[in-house]
C-alpha cells in the first residue's frame, strides 16, 4: 500500500500526530485534543494511522478504521529502538511513524468490543483471586500469631477453620473481638468467591456463543478459561504464518544466543501474553498430574525433568489450537497421540 503514514503517540487529553509530506518531505509535528482527534481524521485523506498497542489503543484503532483508514497497532517495546535522544510526545510519534514502515515488525492484531470484553472479565476475575489469596493469607499469618497453624492452600483452610477457632475459643486462645473479625473476613472471601463463580459463569456463556472456543476446547489441557482467553487475545490466528509462530509469540520457544556461527538454546523465552502462557501451563501440569497419560508425555518424563515435559505439552498445546483455528480443522485425538490408537 503506497497510503501516507501518520505516527500518532495516544494521551490522555492531547495527542502527537507526526506526519511526512509524501512530495515535499516536510514534517509536520501537531498536537490536538481528545475532543478534536475524530474530526481531524474525518476530514484527512485515506492514510495509515500507527499506534503503539497501550491503553485505549484498539478502541481509536476501531473508531480510527470506521472513518476509512487503514490501522497499524505496534508493540511499544519494538518501537522503543527507534526512539531517538530525549523520550518526549513528539520523539514518541516520530519513532512510531518510522517502526510503522519496517516490514520486520508485525502488527498487533485490533481487537473487536466483544473481544476486549472477555479480556476485562479475566482481568477482573485474576484481580479477585488475587484479593482472595491476600485475605486468605492474612487469616493464615494471624492465626500463627496465636499458636494456630492452618494447612496451605485456600479449600483446605476454609475446611479446617471453624474447627480450629471453636477449639481455641474454648480453650481461651482467641480473644472474642478477634474472632468476630475473622468471621467477617471469612465472609468478604465468600463474597469474592460468589463474584469469581459469576465470572465464570459470564464467560461460559461466552464460550456457548463461540464455535472456535468450543473446537479448541476438545485438546486436553484447554478449559474454559483458557479457550477464551486464546481466541479473546489472539482473534484471527492466520495472522500466524506457523503454528511454532504462534508458540514463539506466546513464549514457549527456546531462546536462541548465537555468535561466530554457534548458536546455542537457553530456556523458553517468556515473551508474550504471561497470562496466556500461565494458563497453558497450567493446564499442560493438570494433564500430566491425572492418570491415563499418553505415551508421548509417558517416554518423554522418562528422559527430560518434569517442569521441561509441562512446557514441552503446553507447546504443544499452543500449536494444536493454531492448527485448529488457522486451518479450520477439527481436533483429531489420533493426530494428538498416534501410538494411542496403535496400543490400545
Amino acid at each position: 500500500m503506497n497510503l501516507p503514514v501518520i505516527g500518532l503517540d495516544l494521551a490522555k487529553s492531547v495527542f502527537q500526530l507526526h506526519i511526512v509530506d509524501v512530495e515535499s518531505g516536510e514534517i509536520q509535528r501537531r498536537q490536538i485534543k481528545r475532543a478534536k482527534l475524530t474530526e481531524f481524521f474525518a476530514k484527512c485523506n485515506r492514510s495509515l494511522v500507527a499506534m503503539e498497542a497501550c491503553g485505549s489503543s484498539h478502541y481509536w484503532a476501531r473508531t480510527i478504521q470506521a472513518l476509512g483508514h487503514e490501522v497499524k497497532l505496534l508493540p511499544a517495546q519494538h518501537v522503543k529502538a527507534f526512539l531517538l535522544r530525549d523520550k518526549t510526545d513528539a520523539m514518541d510519534a516520530q519513532a512510531i511513524w518510522v517502526a510503522a514502515q519496517q516490514p520486520h515488525i508485525l502488527p498487533v492484531p485490533v481487537k473487536s468490543e466483544r473481544q476486549q470484553a472477555c479480556l476485562a472479565l479475566h482481568g477482573m476475575r485474576r484481580q479477585m483471586m488475587k484479593m482472595r489469596i491476600m485475605q486468605t493469607n492474612a487469616l493464615r499469618g494471624i492465626l500463627a500469631e496465636f499458636g494456630i497453624a492452618m494447612p496451605i492452600g485456600h479449600n483446605q483452610l476454609l475446611k479446617t477453620i471453624q474447627t480450629e477457632i471453636a477449639e481455641a475459643q474454648e480453650s481461651g486462645h482467641l480473644p472474642a473481638d478477634l474472632v468476630i473479625c475473622i468471621q467477617e473476613q471469612l465472609k468478604r472471601i465468600d463474597g469474592l468467591q460468589d463474584d469469581i463463580d459469576q465470572i465464570g459463569q459470564r464467560l461460559g456463556a461466552m464460550i456457548r456463543e463461540d464455535r472456535q472456543m468450543q473446537a479448541i476446547q476438545q485438546i486436553p489441557g484447554v478449559g474454559d478459561l483458557t479457550a477464551s482467553a486464546l481466541v479473546a487475545a489472539v482473534g484471527d490466528f492466520c495472522t500466524f504464518k506457523s503454528a511454532r509462530q504462534f508458540a514463539s509469540w506466546v513464549g514457549l520457544v527456546p531462546r536462541h544466543v548465537g555468535t561466530g556461527g554457534k548458536t546455542q538454546q537457553l530456556g523458553i523465552s517468556k515473551r508474550g501474553d504471561t497470562y496466556l502462557r500461565t494458563l497453558l501451563i497450567a493446564g499442560a501440569r493438570a494433564v500430566i498430574a491425572r492418570s491415563g497419560k499418553s505415551d508421548w508425555i509417558e517416554r518423554l518424563l522418562q528422559r527430560r525433568h518434569y517442569n521441561v515435559v509441562v512446557v514441552a505439552l503446553a507447546n504443544k498445546m499452543a500449536r494444536t489450537a493454531w492448527a485448529v483455528l488457522a486451518r479450520g480443522m477439527a481436533f483429531d485425538r489420533t493426530r494428538w497421540n498416534p501410538l494411542e490408537t496403535v496400543t490400545a
